[in-house]
């Protein structure tokens, strides 16, 4: 009758039958029993299945075949704080309250572990539970009923190893969310997936992290480990930054292509910034045994190459101490500690090169007014807007209008230091032209030839490259160049192109979820850029002695279409004290550089008054005559267009000839020409000098009685001798070529004198 399997017996049957069977078990095993609750009996089609029915009483005995009913109803998952208090505290013994009447309740822990994550490493099948069987611990508190849960431990707590590591959630291109990430901060840097890929975090909620990778992460899959440094994305500064090329997150490409023997980066490589084998030659400052000293203090140099003679050894910003050893002259490595200090009663020691992370501002003691300019060696850049040692520089431009050209003209020929080259985001081979054109353009100094790569960092992040790195690129060039400012050097920092900093910005935000802006950059954008460019300025360094230097931030704009409304030129423009705009239409013309002389500005005019009136007295009265020059030009045109050239007096044809003779012969500037590449500020002074010259000898000739026609015809010489003056080499030597153009101006004052007799 058990073993019935009869199509009409009913559910009610079933129960029936189930009674009768439990009621012959013996009086003790039913004592120790649970009695449950069975649901009203219904009608159910189909044939009677015993081995599905619930029991009516279940004994609680480990072993016995009548748990298979029993599973204990689990509390609500904790909360934050919940997670947050297992994960730091020892929990001892769980108390409980004491009840009058047992309950299945009363026997259960306070919190039931939560059951694995399914995105966990699942155990094999030989060495599960099963799942019939209850855990160790639920039998050992069911089988002490008298001791309770006062043996109840909870889960032995985490291992350093496993506090530091957490679980890949989900992967979406560049970014990764990690799972049981409990105790990591903002930016702090990550290895993701067996290849342990570099990334930084960028996002924290509950026990999740958002992690933004700076490699291809092609591979990378759920459950994959991420663990945790404890350190910001930081960079190595020491001896061997210059004549070196690293990647966004400064890692040297020489090196990686000489271990790694192709032209791409394997992923996952790791290697030192600084070359850890090379010895430098260290020599002591002044500082002994016993002095103070705090963060900045210089406590020796080295010699790095002969246009950085003089490397200056930084205490790192942080710390201080009394000196209780300092090294003698000699050769070391950059991580052999030279210098130990003790501080309440702790002892420290330091190399000759120290780390600092990249989104951090270097201290400095104070903020300076800058009043030194910044020689790019372009023309109109020098002469119409300037800018200064310390300066922010924005150059805006479409494909093809040059931004390159003069990004690497100003890392050529410009009279600062130290160059710091950023390629971010553009194409490879401009870092490769960069690489082959620097070490074969010199500079003379001491009287010897050296190559200006000497005093080159570059950092190429090309646009094959990862996108999230675009952004590491731009901040790991401006602590390298904020390192050096801290020496006492004049800094240049190239950024081409912002664009594609921005554009990176853009993806992460989007992958994100973030509420988008003006065409889909983030809401931040322009905070972002702003910390970016006050990192510039001119400073009196941190520490002893005085040091003062400065930071150039040239940064190029992308637009597309040349789209001056572009929301990342408009932000910069907002920032940015000098604007060289970029004309597409005179670059089509092959008018070259291709500023636009309406748009462009620079606020830096009165600042370098004082730097002018030093050394060339006539350049701020000859700038203002050529711009206004350059104004009147621009207007007479449209009239030009409306009448025609034949309808205007002399004077205005003097005008548009003159200012003709400016655009072609003074504003234009062959790059790639021997004589035109790199035009001095005492050239340039010369020529505007002349040209303004012939422009009021012309008019005073006019005024006089004499047609325009007539002059033009008998200046011609002047007028070609004019346009020759950008053919004087500058090598040959300031004073031979001036003299050249002191003949010219005596023999123009002769002509007009014999024009005017006649």
């Amino acid at each position: 009758m058990l073993e019935g399997d009869d199509a009409s017996t009913t559910h009610a049957n079933k129960a029936e039958l189930d009674k009768m069977k439990y009621q012959a078990m013996s009086p003790s095993l039913a004592s120790d029993c649970i009695k449950v609750q069975l649901p009203q009996a219904k009608a159910l089609d189909g044939p009677y299945r015993p081995a599905t029915a619930l029991p009516t009483k279940i004994p609680l005995d480990p072993g016995s075949s009548c748990m298979l009913g029993l599973r204990p109803r689990l509390k609500p998952r904790p909360s934050l704080l919940d997670l947050i208090q297992r994960h730091n505290l020892d929990v001892g013994p769980v108390p409980l309250t004491s009840r009058s009447s047992a309950s299945v309740d009363d026997e259960l822990p306070a919190q039931i572990p939560l059951p694995p994550s399914p995105t966990s490493p699942r155990k094999t099948r030989a060495n599960s539970t099963p799942p019939h069987t209850p855990s160790r611990a639920f039998s050992q508190i069911v089988a002490s009923p008298k001791r309770g849960l006062k043996a109840a431990k909870m889960a032995p707590a985490k291992t350093e190893k496993d506090e530091n590591m957490g679980r890949v959630f989900s992967v979406s291109g560049p970014v990764i969310v990690a799972e049981d990430m409990i105790g990591c901060a903002m930016y702090e840097l990550c290895a993701v997936g067996h290849d342990k890929l570099v990334g930084e975090v960028i996002r924290i909620e509950a026990d999740k992290a958002t992690i933004q990778v700076y490699e291809e992460t092609a591979g990378v899959t759920v459950g994959d480990p991420v663990i945790r440094s404890g350190q910001p994305l930081s960079v190595e500064l020491g001896p061997g930054l210059m004549e070196t090329i690293y990647d966004g997150i400064q890692r040297p490409l020489k090196a990686i292509a000489g271990i790694s023997e192709s032209i791409y980066i394997p992923r996952g490589i790791s290697l030192p910034a600084l070359d850890r084998e090379k010895k430098w030659e260290f020599t002591p400052g002044k500082l002994k045994v016993g002095d103070h000293i705090t963060g900045g203090d210089v406590f020796g140099t080295v010699f790095e190459n002969s246009l950085l003679s003089e490397h200056k050894i930084l205490l790192p910003p942080r710390a201080r101490g009394t000196i209780t050893r300092i090294a003698e002259k000699g050769s070391y490595t950059v991580d052999e500690k030279i210098l130990e200090l003790e501080f309440d009663g702790k002892k420290t020691e330091y190399s000759m090169m120290h780390k600092w992370p990249v989104r951090v501002p270097r201290p400095v003691s104070e903020k300076l007014s800058s009043d030194q300019p910044l020689i790019v060696g372009q023309r109109v850049l020098d002469a119409l807007f300037p800018s200064v040692q310390g300066g922010t520089v924005c150059i805006p431009g479409a494909f093809g209008c040059g931004k390159t050209v003069i990004s690497q003209s100003l890392s050529k020929f410009s009279n600062s230091d130290i160059i710091v080259y950023v390629g971010c985001g553009e194409r490879g081979n401009e870092m490769a032209e960069v690489l082959m054109d620097f070490p074969e353009l010199t500079i003379k100094v001491n009287g010897k030839d050296e190559p200006i790569m000497k005093r080159t960092t570059l950092i190429a992040n090309t646009s094959n490259m990862p996108v999230a790195a675009r952004e590491a690129s731009i901040y790991t060039g401006i602590t390298v160049a904020e390192y050096f400012r801290d020496q006492g050097k004049d800094v240049a920092m190239m950024a081409d192109s912002s664009s594609r900093w921005a554009e990176a910005l853009r993806e992460i935000s989007g992958r994100l979820g973030e509420m988008p802006a003006d065409q889909g950059f983030p809401a931040y954008l322009g905070a972002k850029l702003a910390s970016f460019y006050e990192r510039a300025g001119r400073v009196t360094a941190l520490g002893s002695p005085d040091r003062k230097g400065s930071v150039s931030i040239v940064g190029a704009v992308s637009p597309p279409g040349g789209d001056f409304s572009d929301p990342v030129t408009s932000s910069t423009l907002g920032i940015v004290q000098v604007f060289w705009g970029l004309d597409k239409k005179l670059a089509q013309r092959k008018h070259f550089p291709s500023v636009n002389t309406s748009l462009s500005y620079s606020k830096y005019t009165n600042a370098l008054d004082k730097y002018y009136q030093k050394h060339n007295p006539d350049f701020p009265r000859l700038r203002e005559r050529v711009k206004e020059l350059l104004t009147t030009s621009e207007d007479l045109d449209q009239v030009v267009q409306l009448v025609g050239k034949s309808a205007l007096g002399d004077p205005d044809k003097i005008t548009l000839d003159v200012a003709t003779l400016i655009k072609e012969d003074f504003l234009q500037q062959n790059g790639y020409s021997d004589y035109d590449q790199f035009c001095p500020l005492w050239k340039t002074e010369w020529m505007m000098k002349a040209m303004m010259a012939f422009h009021d000898e012309s008019q005073k000739a006019v005024s006089q009685g004499q047609s325009w026609a007539k002059i033009r015809e008998a200046t011609s010489d002047i007028q070609s001798a004019l346009r020759s003056m950008k053919f004087e080499v500058p090598s040959e030597g300031q004073e031979k070529i001036e003299k050249k153009y002191e003949a010219l101006m005596q023999k123009m004052q002769e002509k007009f004198a014999s024009v005017v007799d006649e």
